[in-house]
């Protein structure tokens, strides 16, 4: 995971990170009571931006995460704060489809898994499990790859084999270098319906930045132009179909 590790401070994932965060607040004003205290779980936090945002506003997190090199840069981020914010984040060592073995049913309010489905061949029984630990009326987030737009990026790249290839089949290579799966929201409806936990909203991420380079982030006022951008057309037909990631966020419970 080290290469996704040096890529953090670039456009692609400001972009990623900065629109969801906006997302999830959105989808907790929605929910709950202000100034309410959560109880969050972060399935796959990485190094831990979301996981951090939310602790500094007042939530208690726990962030579930296998991978060591992941762990270690979690421990690592979480040491650089305050006390305070220390003390609300716990650390489970364990993988994200073994939810029933660390929590008990009900056991959070938000439930966030951003970028890890795409890792797993069967996604269902790990959605099931995370459902399981929501509480009542609680948030489900989820960051997929959109299998419906798999072919955008290496046909603006000029990759028609592959684009071509995109068509039939919801596989891809990641930039990492590793051959993993993309989502259709349609499947995802339906799933989360089925485990009681139906759609409220869905966004798209990087309409327009997918492509950009990973290592580079632009000055502070074209940031603001480009974030303004893609988070009117992540909330806009038909933009937000074709975006390269969608943000599915349920409701336990219903909507």
């Amino acid at each position: 995971m080290q290469g996704w590790l040096s890529g953090l401070g670039g456009l692609r994932n400001t972009v990623r990170q900065e629109l969801v965060a906006r997302q999830v607040d959105e989808r907790i004003a929605a929910r709950f009571p202000v100034g309410r205290r959560l109880r969050v779980l972060d399935v796959g936090p990485g190094q831990g931006t979301q996981a951090l945002r939310l602790a500094r506003a007042g939530h208690e997190v726990t962030g579930l995460e296998s991978d060591p090199a992941m762990v270690a840069a979690l421990r690592e981020a979480v040491a650089t704060e305050p006390e305070g914010i220390r003390e609300r984040v716990r650390i489970v060592e364990g993988d994200g489809r073994d939810t029933g073995a660390h929590f008990l049913p009900g056991s959070f309010d938000v439930v966030l898994c951003h970028g890890v489905l795409m890792y797993v061949p069967e996604p269902d029984p790990l959605l099931a499990g995370l459902a399981r630990v929501l509480a009542p009326g609680g948030v489900l987030s989820l960051l997929v790859r959109n299998a419906d737009a798999l072919a955008m990026r290496p046909g603006l790249s000029g990759d028609w084999d592959t684009a071509l290839a995109a068509f039939d089949s919801p596989a891809y290579t990641n930039r990492l270098g590793l051959r993993v799966r993309a989502d259709r929201r349609e499947t995802l409806t339906a799933t989360l319906a089925g485990i009681g936990a139906p759609v409220a909203a869905w966004y798209g991420v990087r309409v327009f930045t997918d492509l950009a380079d990973s290592d580079t982030t632009p000055p502070a006022a074209e940031l603001d132009r480009i974030l303004r951008a893609e988070e009117r057309a992540g909330r806009t037909d038909p933009y937000r179909a074709v975006a390269a990631l969608l943000h599915v966020c349920g409701v336990r419970g219903g909507s």
